[in-house]
């Protein structure tokens, strides 16, 4: 599998409200790897939004272990996840594939069943791949307070699709 292809998440969705639940759980998904900044909220957001907390309730009624797996640091993770009682890993690396591993460690599940979800190709996607996870890529919520790095990956990601369009072509 060539570099471009380990970029392919094998789902694209607007958000993470679009995931069915239903149809994961029915083929053996019981954990959800998520990314935070612009995948769950926008990057700025320090606490979840109405509309995030009662889907994160329908994940835990439906029996899913979920795990927050960010790059950003502690502090911001922490400020997130903790009111929610979600485990999380800060500093992640991505997508180096260790804080994957130690995702799935936290949920005691193998890597076939979780998916990893989040709003970057060069991250979330790339990680999760690397490690045979189900991919799902979702639109950013915003752009707005997006650091260096991501305005870079952001690039590098357009750069990569537009390499895609036209290997198919």
């Amino acid at each position: 599998m060539g570099l471009l292809n380990k970029l392919l998440p094998a789902m694209k969705l607007d958000s993470i409200y679009h995931l069915d639940l239903a149809s994961l759980w029915e083929s053996g998904i019981r954990g959800i790897i998520t990314d935070l900044d612009n995948t769950l909220v926008r990057a700025n957001d320090e606490l979840a939004t109405p509309q995030l907390l009662a889907w994160l309730k329908t994940v835990h009624e439906a029996g899913f272990r979920i795990v927050i797996v960010s790059n950003n640091h502690r502090t911001r993770v922490e400020k997130f996840a903790a009111p929610l009682s979600i485990p999380f890993i800060y500093r992640a690396k991505k997508p180096a594939t260790f804080a994957f591993r130690k995702a799935l460690k936290l949920m005691d599940l193998t890597s076939e069943q979780a998916i990893v979800v989040g709003d970057q190709l060069l991250t979330d996607v790339w990680g999760g791949n690397r490690l045979g996870l189900k991919t799902v890529h979702v639109q950013p919520i915003s752009r707005e307070f997006e650091g260096l790095a991501t305005r870079v990956n952001r690039r590098l990601e357009k750069i990569a699709l537009s390499l895609m369009k036209d290997k198919k072509s």
